[in-house]
């Protein structure tokens, strides 16, 4: 008798391929595709962070360094109060003149111009915004009116008067140095810039989309 070619018969054992109770294979799962989920959304946050920062540095160089053209303008359009000295002391020539009122309007006017323009090119150079955007442009219009009033006063005429009365001469007409009398016109850029680019921002701004409603809608009343 010759022993069988075939092996006994064996029980059928599930294959792991057609196994339905089995586990997923490992990264497949939802915690895996939940973590990648986060990570990836981590980064992006992390990008676009990064980002806000950049322009925001970008815009508070940009619009600091935009004073020098308030201070030049200011140098150059403010009306000068004129002086004259005698042998008794340093005396206005015009008692009745508004040349120094007239100072502090042509830096409120300046500074209101140059506000808007700032924020209409804020505006242009990212239409998103954002807190960090509008932050960096009212600290940079702060900045640009401290520097344009110190370059009006230091390229201006000298503040030593009665050395200056001394150098021209007595009866002679000279001007007396740029003088910010109300400080509170340094606020004109910053305040203007926020209120402008605020409206841009509502009137020309992207808008986000409305988010689908998954709510059933409901039967028709009888």
């Amino acid at each position: 008798m010759t022993a069988p070619l075939t092996p006994p018969h064996q029980p059928h054992e599930p294959s792991s391929q057609n196994n339905p109770w089995q586990a997923p294979p490992a990264g497949l799962g939802p915690s895996s595709m939940y973590a990648r989920r986060t990570a990836e959304d981590e980064a992006a946050a992390a990008a676009e962070l990064r980002r806000d920062l950049r322009d925001s540095a970008l815009v508070l160089v940009a619009v600091t360094l935009a004073g020098v053209a308030l201070g030049l303008l200011w140098l150059w359009l403010a009306p000068r109060v004129p002086l004259v000295s005698t042998a008794e002391g340093v005396f206005l020539k015009d008692t009745e003149g508004e040349e120094a009122i007239g100072a502090d309007s042509t830096f409120l006017l300046l500074a209101v111009g140059l506000g808007a323009l700032s924020a209409a090119a804020v505006f242009l150079f990212r239409r998103n915004g954002g807190i960090a955007l509008v932050v960096a442009l009212a600290v940079g219009g702060l900045l640009a009116s401290l520097l344009g009033w110190g370059i009006g006063v230091w390229f201006g005429p000298p503040r030593d008067v009665v050395a200056h009365a001394r150098e021209v001469g007595e009866g002679v007409t000279f001007y007396a140095y740029l003088e910010l009398r109300a400080k509170g016109v340094l606020l004109a850029w910053p305040v203007t810039a926020m209120l402008v680019h605020l409206g841009l921002t509502a009137l020309f701004g992207p808008r986000d989309p409305e988010p689908d409603s998954d709510w059933p809608e409901a039967p028709p009343t009888q």
